[in-house]
């Protein structure tokens, strides 16, 4: 019987009451009518006679120690639950800071929507790509002087030597390899080149290009679609321009201005005072690269573009130092809370 009575308060002891459902438990269990120390008491008659004083004393503390841990713990509880009935919970909770997207995400989703719009699928690739899709099957042959048009992360992968893409155009040479005309995508994503760090320049930054395949398709085509994209992008009024350009993967290749939104095509520091600011390269897909990509150049035609995200960026919210995208600068990212 002693060996049962210690047994049963260590297993008081070892207990965790923090409610007052918790509680009641226990004193069912213990306390009550045909509770543990009930059962105990009746259990006392079959006690030798010369032990039964000793038992019973030991009874008797058994239920007055479970009996003080009840009122213990019933006093604990009812202050708690004093204090936590004082609460008024119609008062208004603490405003929460309201954090944002980047300003790169922003832009870049406005982006998709617009293409998205006018029939274009979003396609992605890995950052990390071999010779052929960054290079040679965008018609950049071994030691071509246009190589050296990017300088180049190089990262070796056991006996093959890879690169850290400098282009998305890598993902456009997929798309073409595993798809049938008509083919209508963008590939946005991150890439990098191997230049120093500045206010105009970062060895790594965001790319959106664009892929179109089609039967005769032309360069009205193209140049209908990127006025579109640059009104959806700048609003009603913007104006495009084309100059001619050079780009290994397309012939004829072009670069794009738009009017400059900021001094409305008056001049101003950021435009350099031609009130045109570039915003992207563009042209017809080379007839190689279509062939490369197993596509029959005799019977399709497309264009492709490409533009740097932060550059769209800067334009539209006016930021004149590329380094403040990486920076984390709570500072700064505080300044696009509002947007959605």
């Amino acid at each position: 019987m002693k060996e049962k009575i210690d047994t049963l308060w260590r297993e008081i002891q070892s207990g965790n009451i923090s409610t007052l459902q918790e509680l009641e438990t226990f004193r069912i269990k213990y306390l009550g009518s045909k509770g543990v120390v009930k059962e105990l008491f009746g259990e006392l008659k079959n006690v030798p006679n010369d032990q039964k004083k000793d038992v019973g004393q030991l009874l008797n503390t058994f239920r007055t120690q479970a009996e003080a841990f009840y009122e213990e713990c019933k006093e604990r509880l009812s202050a708690a639950s004093a204090v936590h009935s004082k609460l008024d919970y119609s008062r208004p909770g603490n405003a929460e800071p309201v954090g944002s997207r980047h300003p790169l995400s922003l832009v870049r989703s406005e982006i998709i929507g617009i293409f998205s719009r006018i029939g274009y699928t979003v396609s992605e690739g890995p950052e990390i790509e071999d010779d052929w899709h960054n290079f040679s099957a965008l018609n950049f042959p071994p030691e071509h002087p246009a190589r050296d048009m990017q300088d180049t992360f190089f990262v070796e992968k056991g006996e093959q030597e890879m690169a850290l893409r400098t282009h998305t155009s890598s993902v456009q040479v997929r798309v073409m390899e595993s798809s049938t005309p008509p083919i209508r995508t963008i590939s946005p994503g991150r890439v990098y080149r191997n230049e120093a760090i500045s206010a105009r320049a970062h060895c790594f930054f965001h790319q959106v290009e664009g892929l179109y395949i089609d039967k005769n398709v032309s360069f009205a085509d193209l140049k209908q679609t990127l006025l579109y994209f640059a009104k959806e992008l700048f609003g009603e009024n913007a104006v495009i321009r084309m100059r001619p350009s050079y780009f290994p993967f397309t012939e004829p290749s072009a670069e794009v201005d738009v009017s400059c939104t900021i001094c409305n095509s008056k001049g101003c520091n950021v435009c350099k005072y031609t009130g045109w600011l570039e915003i992207l390269g563009c042209g017809m897909v080379d007839p190689n690269v279509l062939e490369a990509s197993g596509i029959d150049s005799t019977v399709y035609s497309g264009f492709a573009f490409g533009m740097g995200i932060e550059r769209i960026s800067q334009l539209k919210y006016k930021v004149n130092d590329l380094r403040l995208y990486s920076e984390n600068d709570v500072r700064f990212l505080r300044q696009f809370t509002s947007e959605f």
